[in-house]
């Protein structure tokens, strides 16, 4: 197996397990991930309380504002790659509607973050109970068309 081949499928599952962690996994029409037009679209769904267990001033404890205090506050993250070549998307914007299936959710900007090297896309949502949850997932990359996809999610 060439290098480049092996970087990829270690980059590939080192963002997997950095987006699906251990408590929570998110379960989005039981794959976690979609492909749009040449785009890999991966979900991670964590709850805030992992980030809130990292030391004051850990980067990750700082990002989007701070960790939201609440038991219900989860992270949602995306993770995107072209489908051909397994290069990670870092020059998206990407934003992300969450709501409980039925109703109308709260919209966010997912903010880029760097993780290990690599870039992810996230922000905190509350999300009471064990779901269904809906979250529409819009990704803009410079030069290509709008992406929608949606998911379903439930807490395990």
């Amino acid at each position: 197996m060439p290098a480049r081949q092996a970087r990829l499928i270690v980059s590939i599952l080192l963002a997997l397990s950095l987006l699906i962690g251990s408590a929570v996994r998110a379960r989005a029409d039981e794959t976690g991930y979609r492909v749009v037009d040449n785009v890999l679209i991966y979900l991670g769904v964590i709850p805030a309380a992992m980030v809130r267990g990292h030391p004051a001033g850990h980067p990750e404890s700082l990002m989007h504002g701070g960790v939201p205090a609440g038991a219900d506050e989860c992270h949602v993250l995306i993770a995107l790659f072209n489908a051909k070549t397994y290069d990670r998307i870092s020059d998206a914007k990407v934003t992300a509607r969450v709501s409980e299936v039925g109703l109308s959710g709260v919209g966010k900007n997912l903010e880029p973050m760097e993780i290990a090297g690599t870039t992810t896309f996230g922000n905190y949502f509350k999300m009471t109970g064990m779901g269904p949850f809906r979250i529409e997932v819009s990704v803009d990359i410079p030069g290509a068309e709008e992406i929608n996809v949606v998911f379903e999610h439930r807490h395990q």
